[in-house]
């Protein structure tokens, strides 16, 4: 199923290959102001045109708007954007209709849908389909600013090297950091190793991977819902939609399996008229609640799983065992390029979420 949402519903369709990638919005209230330029400037971010380190697929991505909005704002029909696929190149795939690529979804997704599905590029299952999460999302983020709600997102590690980034820095401040290197790390040294890695991957013919993290502020007390709509429960469920993620943590995390009650538990305080707490192991939710705290989830992105090194598969017409090299044009490294993408699920949920909860008109 293509489909996410409660009230802010977004529905994917084309395919890697296929004429156009895009998503239909339901549920964005009639006379809401929506920015195009904006839109496309996501868009932009999630280009890899202009990248020294990304794929050499050289796609425009320009935002055709068909229905939803007129002299910018919503009229209250479902939105329905997309971007053309341009730069397509099929040889490749056609070569490997019978060897699955390891990595891949090729062979769940034959004996799921058959020998005629069209996996060119990865058909549904590349990451060619987050295109239509970056347009919900910008849309998203438009609808949560105007109630003081900010997402920003930024690569916290690559093969092992590890980004100190404040926990106190400002939305604006990471989102300026961030935005200088090619990597989207708001830590220069280690931006700058981060881009070596990625190079080196690139001369092996080889992929990394590493960890994606995200920061929200502004969220009202309450916002959520307990058990299966919780904040987590809601991010993590469109987090896992994007592709290459493997896994994700909020607030100390996995960490939190090391520590005591007394350290875990974050102490309340007043401060400025307001509750806060004194630490922010929870990442800013506690029941599926946010507690008015930054929310912070960190996801791992794995290696890109198309390498230009041989590995084994298995010839599904003769059931013989056979090497493959994946062969075309693909990121050594997609975590720079899932950043705006990761920011966008994220947004994507806290829309739907308040929407439902009656904290957005």
């Amino acid at each position: 199923m293509m489909s996410f949402g409660r009230r802010f519903r977004i529905t994917l369709f084309g395919s890697s290959h296929g004429p156009e990638v895009g998503v239909s919005i339901e549920g964005v209230p009639a006379g809401t102001d929506v920015s195009v330029e904006r839109i496309q400037e996501a868009l932009d971010r999630r280009r890899p045109v202009g990248r020294r380190l990304a794929t050499k697929r050289q796609e425009e991505d320009r935002l055709h708007v068909d229905t939803g909005l007129a002299h910018g704002k919503t009229d209250g029909q479902p939105i329905r954007m997309h971007v053309a696929n341009e730069d397509v190149q099929r040889g490749p795939y056609d070569r490997l209709k019978d060897t699955p690529r390891p990595g891949h979804a090729d062979f769940p997704a034959r004996v799921r849908y058959g020998e005629e599905a069209d996996l060119s590029g990865g058909g549904i299952f590349s990451g060619r389909m987050t295109v239509g999460l970056v347009i919900a999302g910008a849309i998203a983020i438009q609808m949560l600013s105007r109630r003081g709600i900010e997402v920003a997102s930024f690569t916290r590690r690559i093969e092992g090297i590890d980004a100190q980034v404040d926990g106190d820095l400002s939305v604006g401040e990471i989102r300026l950091r961030r935005d200088r290197n090619e990597v989207g790390c708001p830590e220069p040294r280690a931006a700058a190793e981060m881009e070596e890695a990625i190079a080196r991957a690139r001369r092996d013919g080889d992929s990394v991977g590493g960890i994606v993290e995200t920061r929200i502020f502004g969220c009202p007390v309450g916002l959520g819902e307990p058990f299966f709509d919780s904040i987590e429960s809601v991010i993590a469920h469109l987090a896992f939609s994007v592709p290459a993620v493997k896994g994700i943590e909020f607030g100390a995390g996995f960490g939190a399996a090391e520590m005591r009650g007394s350290a875990h538990n974050d102490p309340f305080a007043w401060k400025d008229g307001h509750v806060v707490t004194l630490t922010n192991n929870a990442g800013g939710i506690l029941g599926g609640l946010a507690t008015g705290m930054p929310i912070a989830f960190r996801a791992v992105v794995k290696p890109t799983s198309s390498i230009a090194r041989p590995q084994q598969t298995v010839n599904l017409a003769t059931h013989e065992a056979q090497q493959v090299v994946v062969t075309g044009r693909h990121d050594p490294c997609i975590v720079p390029r899932a950043v705006v993408v990761l920011e966008s699920v994220a947004a994507c949920a806290l829309a739907d979420l308040a929407l439902a909860g009656g904290f957005l008109p």
